[in-house]
């Protein structure tokens, strides 16, 4: 039978066909073949003894969070408490650009932002938008939930920023955990301690571990400067310009006049220079 797989606890997992979940292990070839099962995989599977036979072809896969085909991401972000960090959304973008999910950039806990720190939120909110990213407040629910429709969404983001919050707030009925923010890390304790995948307004999320540091080893330069999707609309000199050294470089120059955003820029000097 052919079902899909919801939710991994240790050695079990969790697999979904024709509204029954089935309790299933893997086989020993998956780890001799070096392949792991992943939340969100489809797969073949033996509905008597329960085990996983074979994993289908995925359409893409995340390391951290680890989940399969997935088709667009909710980048949920605090503004602050835990203070808001470009340099993590930047890197989430990244990512996810790489793997070709659709990222939604959603902001949170502007009630806790003062007058001065709302009005440069909203200009960073401004320019992320114009850059070609759908930019949303967790306040503005109905918009989130009429784009789950016939989508598997994942859900991610720094610890602590409000991921479950917001989950809960969209379906009061998913009560799931909410953590505290620890005071003297400045970031969120973890709640979410596994990956599940849920049925939610016509489509499928999944609420994840959040996490506070992100690798980004798996990419090479190349591609962490194609993640940057604004830089390709200049047209430099040189058809491979890294956007770092070279001469008449259009992006270093655009970063000079303020269309592209300082810490944007900044944070993809960091991420090469790391490589």
């Amino acid at each position: 039978m052919q079902g899909q797989i919801i939710k991994i606890l240790s050695n079990l997992y969790f697999v979904s066909c024709k509204n029954q979940i089935y309790e299933c292990h893997s086989r020993g070839k998956f780890r001799n073949d070096k392949i792991a099962p992943m939340v969100g995989d489809q797969v073949i599977f033996d509905e008597k003894n329960n085990y996983i036979l074979e994993i289908l072809p995925r359409k893409n896969s995340l390391v951290r969070p680890p989940v399969s085909n997935i088709d667009q991401a909710f980048v949920v972000t605090s503004c602050k408490e835990p203070v808001f960090s470009s340099n993590l959304l930047d890197k989430l973008l990244i990512v996810l650009e790489y793997h070709q999910v659709k990222p939604i950039i959603c902001f949170t806990k502007k009630d806790l932002l003062t007058k001065k720190e709302k009005k440069e939120m909203k200009q960073i909110q401004k320019y992320y938008q114009k850059i070609g990213y759908l930019v949303l407040w967790n306040t503005e629910l109905r918009k989130i939930k009429r784009l789950f429709r016939e989508k598997t969404t994942v859900f991610t983001g720094q610890t602590g920023s409000g991921k479950s919050t917001l989950l809960n707030k969209l379906d009061p009925h998913l009560q799931l955990e909410i953590g505290e923010i620890s005071k003297a890390l400045g970031r969120g304790k973890h709640t979410t301690r596994h990956v599940e995948l849920m049925e939610l307004f016509q489509g499928k999320v999944l609420d994840t571990p959040g996490f506070s540091a992100l690798d980004l080893e798996e990419l090479e330069k190349e591609e962490i400067r194609n993640g940057f999707i604004e830089f390709s609309k200049y047209s430099c000199p040189y058809p491979d310009c890294m956007h770092l050294k070279e001469k008449d470089c259009k992006v270093k120059e655009a970063v000079k006049n303020g269309k592209i955003l300082k810490s944007r820029y900044e944070n993809y000097q960091k991420l090469m220079e790391r490589k």
